[in-house]
């Protein structure tokens, strides 16, 4: 067995530049388990097949899972049944559905893998038997240079029930990798190729370094006498298990405690704000230790370097409160948006805290709720806030929002960047649950907002996403991170 740390280490090794290629499969090897099902189960849920079609779809999959029937048949069936509908109409299905359930199932490992591909300049190009609708999504998140996938006959918007081309499976799919490669110029015996199925042996053959992930049995079998590398990864963890339940029950019951420890230490002191600091110094590091959660935290002395300022953070989780809590300790507060008043796991020092809750929907009351910020910050209480504006999905970074930047402004006041690298991966985005794991940040230098003007803001932002983007793209000792606990 391989280890992720002997792939990553390979990839460094291999020549760089363009003229090499990464190709991945997606279902089994990028994403846990099988992207059709999520679509399939969202349309019987909402009513958007008929029993008797479903019937021909389910008969066709086990024709191929015990007759071994090819492919196409399935395909067949499959885009039969979306024939008439749009391809707007599937695109932004595919969309909310890689949001809700997909995305939180891409392997974190395989993440690093297609980084550590980008970093080595390599093409990297997701090659897959499935739709455009599945695929795309986790290509634009993960950063694919290519999707070679089946696409359906589209006129005038609208699917016909047709395929377009070739059903994307077996030697049809490396004949695809290998034409793409002569038309980019690529040298597959430099290139590499990810897979878990045995389908794709002709895809692993065609290529000078074949990588099995995850492989089902026939594959791994196959590895073994070729001599090929096989790794498995570590799956994401985003349901409920006893040990997840215990340690969430345990560090909400430690955040409540600590609330009201706060506030009879500011009733007993007459300062509010030093029952915060209790609170929040006590809770939130209280909390972690509970739910199992450490930090591996880089540039902790920036974060007392200049003091009050905006604390910026990029935001996956709900464990990101936590961090960001434990992190500053004391003379801080936040920015939030109105639904975490509700959360147990958050409202008890929210409310200490006095946190400037905005609601998001509304812009204008949004701008307004943010000039209290201005005046804590003139009182020496920094401020947290994440410029995204809402928890993303996966790790990558989305658009900032120019909010918490017009506060630093105002209030003159320096902007400190956290980077978060993988909250998400220890409490998904939609999980109630917290996972044991090291949670990695990188507090960088503080950037000075003396001469930004609202005509130059725009720039400013830019820059600091640029840091955030930098940071996350070459994380320090990525590789010696690649195989710990998550």
């Amino acid at each position: 067995m391989t280890s992720v740390a002997e792939l990553l280490a390979s990839i460094a090794d291999a020549p760089p530049g363009r003229s090499s290629a990464a190709f991945f499969d997606l279902d089994g090897t990028i994403v846990e388990g099988y992207t059709a099902e999520t679509v399939y189960r969202d349309r019987m849920r909402h009513g958007g097949m008929a029993p008797g079609r479903f019937s021909r779809l389910a008969l066709a999959a086990l024709d191929m899972r015990f007759r071994q029937a090819p492919l196409d048949k399935l395909v067949g069936v499959a885009f039969e049944a979306l024939a008439g509908r749009t391809e707007d109409e599937l695109s932004e299905l595919g969309e909310r559905l890689f949001r809700q359930d997909i995305a939180g199932r891409i392997y974190p490992q395989a993440r690093r893998l297609v980084q550590a591909h980008r970093r080595a300049g390599h093409r990297v190009v997701m090659a897959t038997s499935a739709t455009p609708f599945q695929a795309g999504p986790v290509a634009a998140d993960m950063g694919f240079d290519a999707v070679l996938c089946t696409r359906p006959r589209v006129r005038a918007g609208t699917l016909t029930g047709e395929v377009d081309g070739d059903v994307l499976w077996g030697p049809r799919k490396a004949r695809a990798v290998t034409d793409h490669a002569q038309q980019q110029g690529i040298h597959l015996s430099d290139s590499f190729a990810y897979s878990n199925g045995t389908e794709d042996v002709p895809m692993l053959t065609a290529v000078g370094h074949p990588r099995p992930l995850n492989p089902e049995p026939a594959l791994a079998d196959m590895a073994h006498m070729r001599g090929w590398p096989i790794a498995r990864l570590q799956p994401p963890r985003r349901g409920i298990t006893l040990s997840s339940a215990l340690r969430t029950g345990a560090a909400v019951a430690a955040l409540s405690t600590s609330a009201t420890l706060g506030i009879a230490v500011g009733l007993l002191n007459g300062d509010r704000q030093a029952g915060a600091n209790v609170a929040t110094g006590a809770g939130c590091g209280l909390a972690l230790a509970l739910g199992g959660i450490t930090l591996d935290v880089i540039g902790e002395d920036n974060l007392w370097a200049q003091r009050p300022a905006v604390f910026m953070f990029n935001h996956q989780s709900s464990l990101d409160m936590l961090v960001i809590g434990d992190l500053l300790r004391r003379d801080c507060t936040g920015v939030a948006k109105k639904e975490l008043a509700h959360d147990p796991r958050f409202a008890p020092i929210g409310a200490l805290i006095d946190v400037v809750y905005i609601d998001r929907a509304h812009t204008q009351q949004a701008k307004k709720a943010l000039q209290p910020a201005v005046g804590k910050l003139r009182d020496g209480i920094s401020i947290a806030i994440a410029p995204e504006g809402t928890r993303s999905p996966t790790p990558t970074l989305g658009t900032f929002k120019k909010g918490g930047f017009h506060i630093a402004l105002q209030a003159g006041v320096p902007i400190v960047p956290i980077v978060i690298r993988n909250t998400g991966e220890l409490m998904w985005r939609n999980s109630l649950w917290l996972h044991p794991g090291t949670v990695d940040v990188a507090v960088l230098q503080p950037v000075p907002t003396t001469g930004w003007t609202p005509d130059n803001l725009g720039e400013h932002v830019t820059d600091v996403r640029r840091r955030f983007l930098d940071t996350l793209a070459d994380w320090p000792g990525d590789i010696s991170h690649a195989d710990a606990p998550r």
